[in-house]
């Protein structure tokens, strides 16, 4: 989006440019000992983004997921596609968000552990950014999670 809100849209090859992000983010994984993988969807579909903003979206998502899964654990990154949408799926063995907080998860400045929060670092906007961006984008974003099993997001985009 620019400074008028508006997307600025490129023909993009979705896992080429998840494979991009990943590789910029992959050190933070190492550094905690954690398994970063990326399970590519086999068909490689091109989809109208706004590249940088596709990107903060996606950065933020997966640096969450490392921030919040202990050292040695996993966060795996999939692609799927079908005839109208193309399907980013985030998932990790991390603590968990627990169930109360989950309705709340996308409003800005809201943190799930005020505490933790500030221990780690994060304003509780980058998710709320996150649903604007997807959303403007015509897509949607969900997250399921459990506490002590792990958090799985799901981004949906339609072509």
């Amino acid at each position: 989006m620019d400074s008028n809100g508006k997307l600025n849209l490129e023909e993009t090859n979705l896992n080429e440019f998840i494979e991009n992000i990943l590789y910029k983010i992959k050190i933070e994984a190492q550094k905690k000992n954690q398994k970063l993988t990326f399970c590519a969807g086999e068909e490689k579909r091109s989809i109208k983004i706004d590249r940088d903003k596709m990107e903060q979206v996606l950065l933020n998502v997966v640096s969450n997921a490392i921030k919040y899964t202990n050292l040695g654990g996993y966060v795996r990154v999939f692609t799927k596609y079908d005839d109208d949408y193309a399907y980013i799926t985030i998932s990790d063995n991390g603590i968990g968000i627990p169930k109360k907080d989950l309705p709340r998860i996308f409003e800005r400045f809201y943190r799930v552990d005020k505490g933790r929060s500030r221990e780690l670092g994060g304003t509780g906007l980058g998710l709320a950014i996150a649903k604007e961006i997807v959303t403007a984008h015509g897509g949607e974003i969900n997250i399921e999670s459990e506490v002590g099993i792990g958090t799985i997001v799901y981004i949906k985009l339609k072509y």
